[in-house]
């Protein structure tokens, strides 16, 4: 877990930089504030260590010559071709019915978005400060987009370790509809058989692996699968195509497309 970063900005964007460094040390994240001239791709070339950056469109994760951040915004032209018969994740979420559903494993939020898009009620769940900082400011700025406002409504963000706030659902005796996993590292789950991999992972991939170093089970998903399965009438894992099941377990039910695959767990007592 990141517990120190630096943060760059342009002395104009200086007062919303400080800003962000108060809300991320309120989160346990120590904020080195570093003006810098002018933030542009050279200055990010000969900075590559992993750090954020502010300017006039919000906060972003940089590394490596690259930045990226959620951008819910850039996500509207898909979300306006998407449907429910056109998207697997529609019927292997059962968006139909509008459910209310856990994002157990945020990443970027781009997944639950198009599912509150399609209907749900989204609870995303997110443990590192620094990526839920990232997901907060995504969330606010779409909520002033006049087409993702009304989505952003459905949408409610945890900061919180999944399993701790799958566990506390359970303590309650607290049910929901779906819980969705999509595992960070897949590619590394035991026993797993020879996939093949991309040439290069996404840029977004590529920062947020760097963002969250592989640190046992939890990344993979496998301890979440059972404590989904208590609390959920549906527990949906997204996975690649080829890769083993989540904690092999088997899976109830399956929709499959060209790279990846949702596996389905029905819990119908719930």
């Amino acid at each position: 877990m990141v517990s120190e970063i630096r943060l760059y900005s342009e002395s104009e964007f200086q007062e919303k930089a400080q800003q962000y460094s108060a809300v991320l040390f309120s989160r346990g994240v120590q904020v080195s504030m570093v003006q810098v001239e002018k933030l542009n791709a050279r200055f990010l070339r000969l900075n590559p260590e992993l750090a954020l950056c502010v300017d006039g469109s919000g906060l972003w994760l940089c590394a490596s010559g690259m930045k990226m951040q959620p951008d819910w915004v850039a996500e509207v032209p898909r979300l306006k071709r998407a449907s429910l018969k056109s998207e697997l994740i529609a019927r292997a979420c059962n968006l139909s019915e509008k459910p209310v559903l856990v994002d157990a494993t945020a990443g970027l939020g781009h997944d639950s978005l198009l599912m509150a898009c399609l209907g749900a009620s989204v609870t995303l769940v997110e443990r590192h400060p620094v990526l839920f900082t990232l997901l907060e400011d995504s969330l606010n700025r779409a909520k002033e987009d006049a087409y993702l406002s009304q989505v952003t409504a459905s949408i409610q963000l945890v900061f919180s370790d999944s399993a701790e706030y799958l566990k506390q659902l359970n303590d309650q005796n607290q049910t929901v509809d779906v819980v969705y996993l999509d595992p960070m590292f897949p590619q590394r789950d035991q026993n797993q058989q020879a996939v093949k991999k991309q040439a290069q992972v996404k840029k977004q991939m590529q920062l947020l692996h760097m963002l969250l170093p592989e640190d046992g089970e939890m990344d993979l998903g496998d301890a979440l699968l059972p404590l989904a399965k208590q609390i959920a009438k549906r527990v949906v894992v997204k996975r690649p195509r080829l890769a083993v099941f989540l904690n092999n377990e088997s899976t109830t039910y399956q929709w499959s497309g060209d790279a990846c695959r949702f596996d389905a767990y029905f819990q119908p007592g719930l």
